[in-house]
C-alpha cells in the first residue's frame, strides 16, 4: 500500500511539473494595443468580411456545437432551444426564464433551476463561437491595434461585461481580405494565455451571412448543420418556444 501511494504522489508531482512546464513554454501575457478610430474601422472591416449587415437580419439560425450541443436561436426574441445528453431547455435570455421539456421526474426546483442554468452556460459559450465576429462593437467591448511578429496588425477585442465569463479578450488575425483566419484567446477557464485557435472552412450560410466551421487549436471546435432564416416560422414551420411562453406552465427561473 505505501508504494501504491509512493507511485500515486510521483505521478501527481509529475502532473504538477508538466502543467509548469506548459504554463512556462506556452503562456503568453495579453499584449497592449492601440485604441481609438483605426482599431473601430479595421473592426468594421473584419465585420464587413462576414456581412455582418446579414447577420444582422438574421431572424433565427440552428447549429450543432462539437456534436452533443445542437442549439435553435431566434434572434429576433433573443429565445433559445438547447438539446445535450437527453435534456431539451427552452431559454428567454434575456428575462432568464426556462421551460424543461425533456423528463423532469425526480427533479426539485433548485435541480431544474440548475438544469435551465447549464443549458444558458452552453448557450452563453456556443452561440460565442456561431458568430463572435459581429460582437466587437457590443456593449462593454474595447477594441484596439496590436502589431504582431510578421509585421501585420492584429485586432484586439476585450470584453469588459457581458456573457458567463466577462473580462475574456481575443486577438484576432485576420488575412489579406480583413477575414479571421485564427484568434489567440485570453480567457479565464483556460490558464495559459494567447492560447490560439483557427477560424476556417467558412460557409455562406441560407441569409447570406459567413459562418466560420471549423476551429483547430487545443482541441477541435467543430460547428456543423448551420442554419438560418429571416424568421423562426421560416426556419422551423412554427413556434416552437410556445411552451416558453405560457405562464401556465411550469417556468423555471434561473
Amino acid at each position: 500500500m505505501k508504494k501504491f501511494f509512493k507511485g500515486l504522489v510521483l505521478v501527481v508531482a509529475l502532473l504538477i511539473a508538466v502543467a509548469v512546464a506548459l504554463f512556462v513554454l506556452y503562456d503568453e501575457p495579453l499584449p497592449t494595443g492601440k485604441e481609438g478610430p483605426d482599431a473601430d474601422a479595421l473592426a468594421r472591416r473584419m465585420i464587413a468580411s462576414v456581412n455582418g449587415d446579414a447577420w444582422q437580419q438574421t431572424g433565427a439560425v440552428s447549429w450543432t456545437f462539437r456534436g452533443p450541443h445542437y442549439h435553435l436561436w431566434d434572434k429576433q426574441r433573443h429565445l433559445a432551444k438547447v438539446a445535450w445528453e437527453g435534456h431539451v431547455v427552452l431559454l428567454d435570455i434575456d428575462k432568464r426564464i426556462g421551460f424543461i421539456q425533456s423528463d423532469t421526474e425526480g427533479l426539485s426546483t433548485l435541480d431544474k433551476a440548475e438544469l435551465c442554468e447549464t443549458a444558458w452556460k452552453c448557450w452563453v459559450n456556443d452561440a460565442f463561437w456561431l458568430n463572435p465576429v459581429t460582437k466587437a462593437f457590443d456593449g462593454g467591448t474595447r477594441r484596439s491595434i496590436v502589431p504582431l511578429e510578421d509585421g501585420k496588425e492584429g485586432l484586439m477585442v476585450s470584453y469588459t461585461s457581458g456573457g458567463a465569463t466577462p473580462g475574456d479578450a481575443y486577438l484576432w488575425l485576420l488575412d489579406e481580405d480583413f477575414r479571421p483566419a485564427a484568434w489567440k484567446m485570453w480567457v479565464s477557464i483556460i490558464p495559459v494565455g494567447g492560447v490560439e485557435f483557427t477560424w476556417e472552412d467558412w460557409i455562406k450560410t441560407e441569409t447570406g451571412a459567413w459562418i466560420a466551421t471549423s476551429h483547430e487549436g487545443l482541441i477541435s471546435v467543430p460547428i456543423k448543420e448551420v442554419r438560418t432564416a429571416s424568421t423562426l416560422n421560416e426556419l422551423t414551420g412554427g413556434d416552437i418556444f410556445e411552451p416558453l411562453l405560457n405562464p401556465q406552465n411550469d417556468l423555471i427561473e434561473y
